[in-house]
């Protein structure tokens, strides 16, 4: 029997067009996500971790880079009284807009999820003060709480207002009301659209139940609807709550920014604190980058805290339909227990039958 010696066997090569073919699977994966990370690292995180290194030191504009002074950027901040009444400003300026502007979205949201006609034309016509840029809106309602607007010549009519100059821009007060109406205009429509879009995922048997049991619209409305958005509702408070913090545009311009303007009026009675971040690093109060830094930081641990609640918020409302005894270990049910069969002739009115028939044999 011959034997035959085995062939030696030749190695494929790889071509260069498959190792790119295999390359371009491989690659083009992180090849697609990565502007969004080189965009994110050079205009996001550079700024945030150069950001430390302006609070940590004695920075200014002109000067540069001056020594090391760790937190005293952050004691001094806290120190200021103008600090604290930029805050107590934030936070007057949020309420005075927040409030009436989530009552208004969701009346706004409640007839806009009623069967209207050209429903799409109001639900896009409630979304127009949102596209109108924040300059022209506070310029534009500047010039109507300015002394010669549409409203001061109107009170001073009615003889409310005494002063010839206009009181929005002299009193603290009216000044909030003035800047939060902005705040109203601007973003009613938007939060409007977001808490429609919460209500009609409500499912409408709950309508139709609760109209068959005698309720009226307005106990189906804080009796169905409020339930049904709760998340929804929680997250536009949360992040109107953020909003509000961070307002600048308004305050910035309320007055005309010009020249004398731009600074929260003579006696800061709107100065914001991202408006005195702007004044303490850019503005022409002082030359002072890593005190501005310092106002940044703060806000950003607002911020933070405000996270932080919102977590816990929602994780309290998801589960709060949940059983108490979740953690519990439950038994598990025992099956039911089949009847037995029953034989033919087995009953006792059969047994009977088949002893008499018995009997009788």
């Amino acid at each position: 029997m011959a034997v035959t010696s085995a062939m030696p066997r030749t190695v494929r090569r790889v071509g260069w067009g498959q190792r790119l073919s295999r390359w371009d699977f491989k690659l083009s994966p992180y090849l697609y996500v990565s502007p969004f990370f080189l965009l994110f690292a050079v205009f996001g995180a550079f700024p945030l971790f150069f950001n430390i290194v302006v609070a940590l030191h004695d920075w200014h504009r002109r000067s540069g880079m001056g020594e090391f002074v760790g937190l005293d950027n952050f004691a001094w901040v806290l120190r200021q009284p103008l600090f604290w009444r930029s805050l107590e400003n934030t936070i007057s300026i949020f309420l005075l807009g927040g409030i009436p502007q989530l009552i208004l979205a969701l009346l706004i949201a409640a007839i806009l999820d009623q069967n209207l006609r050209a429903r799409t034309f109001w639900r896009m016509s409630v979304l127009i003060p949102f596209v109108v840029m924040p300059v022209a809106t506070s310029m534009i309602f500047g010039q109507v709480f300015g002394q010669f607007g549409i409203l001061v010549p109107n009170l001073h009519a009615l003889g409310l207002f005494t002063e010839s100059s206009s009181p929005f821009f002299q009193d603290r007060l009216l000044s909030h009301i003035a800047i939060g109406s902005m705040v109203v205009f601007r973003w009613t429509g938007y939060n409007a659209l977001i808490l429609l879009a919460a209500m009609q995922a409500v499912p409408r048997d709950l309508y139709e139940a609760a109209t068959v049991d005698g309720a009226s619209r307005f106990r189906q409305f804080f009796s169905v609807t409020i339930p049904g958005i709760r998340p929804t509702l929680i997250f536009v408070i949360l992040t109107m709550t953020i909003g509000g913090l961070e307002i600048f545009d308004e305050a910035r311009l309320f007055d005309g920014g010009g020249t004398g303007g731009g600074s929260g009026g003579a006696d800061n009675q709107w100065t914001t604190v991202m408006l005195y971040l702007f004044n303490l690093g850019f503005g022409e109060w002082q030359d002072r980058l890593g005190q501005a830094a310092a106002v940044g930081w703060i806000f950003a641990f607002i911020i933070l805290v405000i996270s932080l609640l919102n977590f816990l918020l929602t994780r309290s409302i998801s589960s709060s339909g949940a059983p108490r005894d979740r953690g519990r270990r439950l038994r598990r049910p025992r099956p039911p227990r089949r009847p037995e069969p029953t034989l033919v002739g087995s009953t006792p009115a059969a047994v009977a039958e088949n002893t008499m028939e018995g009997v009788l044999r």
